[in-house]
């Protein structure tokens, strides 16, 4: 039996006259992921043409066939790929949206009862299913229940799951005129400037919806994506918080400046507290602009900003995390805006 090599070409002598008909043999670039490239070696009178045979030998799915005259190919090399990942590929090529995996109950159900979602695959146990409840019939998605102990949804796998996995396509809100200019009274909305933790931008969402804020911008490089943990973090208020990633943060303060908006920097060094600027823009719609832990605000965003300001402490020690620092300031700006 001769053991055939996936990068020997067509028509290889090897040796007693004996050359390799098949003309599907090819390289495997795959080495470490399962598909060993054997050296030839040889039996007597092995089955096959010329008392020999020619076998691809893979580290596993191996199909075996007659060298004489037929392909070798391996076995899975057609396999059906999952849906999800045909339609990931479809939607590559087509330059359209790409597809967010949500997990956790907060974030499924939550989804799948908001009507602007478009819901393309759900995935659960049984028991999380139970836990869903109508959720399911809302969403109109027939879910694939499957057992615990094989749910394996395509996520990073140390996601706290709880069971329930969704694929979605990202939210779209609208242009962004709209957005600010809806609800009465001026108005807040929260600016990040290069945020991209996504627990971070989850909370800060979710203190926006409790606070009331119209709307979370950040720049689309540079800040966290959708995805299933800032989803999970923002424990369902990404379906009704907009979330709106721009092109150009700073060409997106100087439009919302010439709209009305006063846009107030957090910077810890600022001379003037918020209580005392949000009493000076009193009746404005207001900007809370933050910046990443450590770097804060860039120099070219302080500039763009109306004023910086800074939330007052007690004692030394006067330093927030970013998604505390929001949701003390919009606690802030609502008292104010109420008085």
């Amino acid at each position: 039996m001769l053991v055939g090599d996936p990068g020997i070409e067509p028509g290889v002598r090897l040796r007693e006259g004996v050359t390799v008909p098949c003309h599907t043999l090819r390289p495997v670039a795959h080495v470490g992921g399962g598909y060993r490239s054997a050296r030839f070696a040889s039996t007597d009178k092995s089955p096959g043409f010329g008392g020999r045979r020619v076998l691809l030998a893979p580290a596993f799915g191996l199909a075996q066939r007659s060298a004489a005259g037929h392909s070798l190919r391996l076995r899975g090399e057609h396999m059906k790929k999952p849906n999800w990942v045909i339609r990931k590929e479809r939607d590559k090529k087509a330059g359209g949206a790409d597809t967010v995996w949500l997990f956790g109950l907060h974030a499924v159900r939550d989804a799948l009862r908001n009507p602007a979602r478009e819901k393309l695959q759900l995935m659960v146990t049984k028991n999380a299913a139970d836990r869903l409840g109508t959720a399911v019939a809302d969403g109109r998605i027939e879910p694939q229940v499957i057992d615990a102990r094989k749910f394996a949804p395509p996520i990073d796998p140390g996601s706290v799951h709880q069971g329930a996995a969704l694929e979605v396509r990202p939210l779209d809100w609208g242009p962004i005129d709209e957005v600010l200019l809806r609800g009465e009274g001026p108005g807040v909305v929260v600016l990040l400037d290069r945020v991209t933790d996504p627990h971070n931008v989850g909370a800060i969402l979710r203190s926006a919806e409790v606070f009331g804020a119209r709307a979370v911008i950040a720049p689309a490089r540079y800040s966290a994506p959708e995805t299933g943990a800032l989803a999970k973090t923002a424990s369902g208020a990404l379906e009704r918080q907009p979330y709106l990633r721009v092109k150009n943060l700073g060409a997106t303060m100087e439009h919302m400046r010439g709209m009305g908006f006063a846009l107030l920097g957090l910077d810890g060094e600022a001379e003037r507290t918020l209580e005392d600027a949000a009493d000076d823009v009193s009746g404005q719609p207001v900007g809370l602009v933050l910046g990443a832990e450590g770097p804060g605000l860039r120099d070219k965003t302080k500039a763009t900003c109306t004023c910086l300001v800074k939330i007052a402490s007690s004692g030394g020690f006067g330093s927030l995390n970013v998604s505390n620092a929001a949701a003390v300031s919009l606690y802030a700006m609502q008292q104010r805006q109420r008085t």
